[in-house]
Order: structure tokens, then sequence, then C-alpha cells
């Protein structure tokens, strides 16, 4: 690998793009959706018709309004200025019960109970109470089969991706991507050592990680981290930050990753040769840098690019994937992102649409650029993943050119 680029921003660049849909949105939604996490199941489970025994309402009622009332405390004392970790679990835990407990109430209170009456299949009382029991064994099964799937080692993804500028001594490149390890308040660490191991079964010639390393600064997750320097490349392992390290002194974990022996991909490429040809390995800032306020931390992509050949394929690192826009306006061969977790319980995803123009997989964008965005390695927040599989990725880069033979 040769460092080739420029480390310095370059002049101009563009502004950063207005708030989306989503973010507006979101201003308003910490007001209104505790309430209704809670208050739907609470109306479906317990004063929907099923005249539950004379203890069973009240009892029900006052375990509602406990989590009503103790999920913002712990997420607030977790994940606000005291970042206590036991907190922040509780809240977390209760955010994604709350969440699973809201869709089936509301997919179940109005589908089953339709079809349950069109059936007609008991009395009012009896179908009330069919449904608050489906209610609660689905959210129970999709909660314990969510926190396997959350808790495990990701399976590998693989699949080959052909880049029509991809010279043939390159054919064959195996790129390993992991991103959004999260590592956070619930320990991780021995979690963290087996999927390096199984990142080093692949044998890849360049590992990536495209940011959302941890939730927590670099010294408070040290330990979980630390793994990430037993990865082996045959030529490099790259990384580019996430928005949340931008939450939690984004500097420090730049820091850290170099030390691990991670070449932190600052706005600047690095040249990949193999077979007498050659790839650029590009990687930016997350988009949010900017008004993070670290100075010198910014997404800009020319100054990336700065010094490259324009005829050489590039292979780009940016966090989240409508950084594509961007990619794709520069004629970017394949950009690697994470950040949407697919949505990581579902229908989350719905919301993440809203955001982003990719969820998982392979997509296409103006005549030449593919994306690749993965489901992310790790979890954020609520231990669970319903519906939105974890992913470690192995893309093995394929040329339309043939080797001539000699």
């Amino acid at each position: 690998m040769t460092d080739t680029s420029n480390t310095r921003p370059a002049e101009g660049e563009a502004q950063a793009p207005r708030p989306s849909r989503l973010h507006r949105l979101m201003r308003y939604i910490p007001l209104i959706a505790p309430v209704l996490l809670w208050a739907v199941p609470c109306w479906v489970l317990l004063y929907a018709g099923q005249h539950w025994p004379p203890a069973v309402t009240p009892a029900g009622t006052a375990l509602f309004v406990l989590g009503l009332i103790c999920m913002p405390l712990a997420m607030v004392r977790g994940h606000g200025r005291r970042q206590r970790d036991r907190a922040a679990i509780v809240g977390d835990t209760l955010l994604g019960t709350s969440w699973v407990l809201f869709t089936w109430s509301v997919l179940l209170g109005v589908l089953l109970r339709f079809a349950l009456t069109v059936a007609g299949v008991g009395e009012s009382q009896d179908r009330a109470r069919i449904v608050a029991w489906a209610v609660l064994g689905v959210t129970t099964v999709l909660l314990v089969w969510g926190y396997a799937e959350a808790r495990r080692v990701p399976r590998v993804r693989r699949l080959d991706v052909q880049l029509p500028r991809l010279g043939a001594g390159l054919d064959g490149l195996r790129v390993a991507l992991i991103t959004d390890t999260h590592y956070g308040p619930l320990d991780r660490a021995r979690w963290s050592a087996r999927v390096c191991e199984t990142v080093n079964t692949l044998e890849a010639d360049l590992v990536c990680h495209t940011g959302d390393i941890a939730d927590g600064t670099a010294e408070r997750r040290r330990a979980q981290a630390a793994p990430l320097g037993t990865v082996r490349a045959t030529r490099a392992r790259v990384y580019v930050t996430g928005n949340h390290e931008y939450y939690s002194e984004a500097q420090g974990w730049v820091d850290l990753m170099d030390e691990l022996g991670w070449e932190p991909l600052r706005n600047r490429h690095l040249l990949l040769e193999r077979g007498g040809d050659t790839l650029v390995v590009a990687g930016v800032d997350d988009v949010t840098a900017e008004s993070s306020g670290l100075a010198g931390h910014r997404a800009h992509l020319a100054g990336a690019l700065n010094g490259a050949d324009p005829d050489l394929p590039v292979l780009l690192l940016a966090h989240q994937p409508k950084f594509v826009d961007r990619a794709a306006a520069a004629g970017i061969d394949l950009q690697l992102s994470g950040h949407t977790h697919g949505g990581q319980i579902w229908p989350f995803h719905h919301l993440v649409r809203l955001d982003q123009p990719a969820l998982a997989g392979l997509s296409h964008h103006g005549p030449r650029t593919l994306l690749y965005t993965s489901r992310g390695t790790g979890f954020w927040g609520p231990p669970f993943r319903v519906f939105a599989p974890s992913e470690i990725t192995l893309l093995v880069l394929r040329s339309p050119h043939l080797a001539t033979a000699p």
C-alpha cells in the first residue's frame, strides 16, 4: 500500500446538507414516543375488552406506568453526561422491549382481532384475550430470539462484485468489511475477540471498518476494541469514522485505531497494487464530522482523492450510505458503508429508509457507482436484532478483463 494523498482539507468544501425529513421528525419523537410505546400495548392487553380478574388490570397498568417512567430516566442517566453503563443497559433493554411490544400490539390488535371476528371465533371477550396472549407470546419469542441474534458472532456474507474498471491483476482481491461494532455498556470483549478470529479466517487482502466502533470514549471502551489489533490482512487494514465517534471524542478513536495498526483514512487515500494494476482505496470522515466542532474533521471527498489518477478504479469507505450521491457524482466505483443496521429491530427499517438511500446489500447509483451497505457487525442500544441479522462481509472484487496468457 502506498499513501499518496494530501491529509489537509482542500479549500471550498461544499456546505453541509440541510437536515433530512427524519432529522426534523426526530425533534418531536422524544416527546411522544415513550407514551405511545407503553400506552398502546397497555390498552391492547388490558383495556380492549378482556375483562381480566380484578387484580390483573391495576397490576398490569402499574407495570406499564413503571416502564414509561423508568425507560426515559434510565436512558438519560445511561447516555447523558453521567453515562452510567448499568442505567444504559436498563434503558436500552426497556426501549427494545417496548418497541417490539408496541409493534405486535398494533399488528395483532388489528389484524388478528379482525380475522377472529370474521371467522366468528368466540365472544368479544374471548377474542380480546386471544389477541392479548398472542401479543405476549410473539413478543417473548422475538425478544429471546432477537437477543441471541444480537449477541452471537455474525455469519459471514460472501459475494462477488464486478468493477468494470478493475484491472485483471486485481481480480479476486478479497475485501473484508466490519462496521458498527458499537462496543458499549454490555461488555463484549470476548465477542470482539471472536469476531476478529472470524475475520482472520477469511484471509482478506484488505480489511475495512466503516465506523461506529463504540458508544463511549476510546479510553472507556479500549478493552473491547483491543482485539481489533489482532486482525490480519495481507495488504492493509483501513478505518473511517462514523457518527457515533463524534459523540465520544472522535480523535481519541482515530488515535487508538492508529495505535492498533489500522490506517485511519481521514479524507485521504492509499494505493493497492497487484499484478501491474492499481486500486485507489479512499476514505472520508462521517458526514456529521463538520458539525462536531472538531478542528480538521469533515467529509471531504475531493481531499480524499487529491493526487489520485482519475483513470484508476476507486474503492471508497464512507460510514453513511447517503454519501453515495457525492460518490456517484465523482464517479466512484464502489462505496462501502454501514450505519443502517438493516433496521436492527423490524419494522424500524421504514424509518431508516426516510434518511438513507439503501438499507442493506448491493445497489446501483448513477452510471458507474456501486454501493454496498452492511447491516453491521454489532448492535446499537437495545440488545436485540429482529429480522435484521448482523454480518461480517467478504467482498471478492472481480475484473471483466481476462489476463493475457504469456
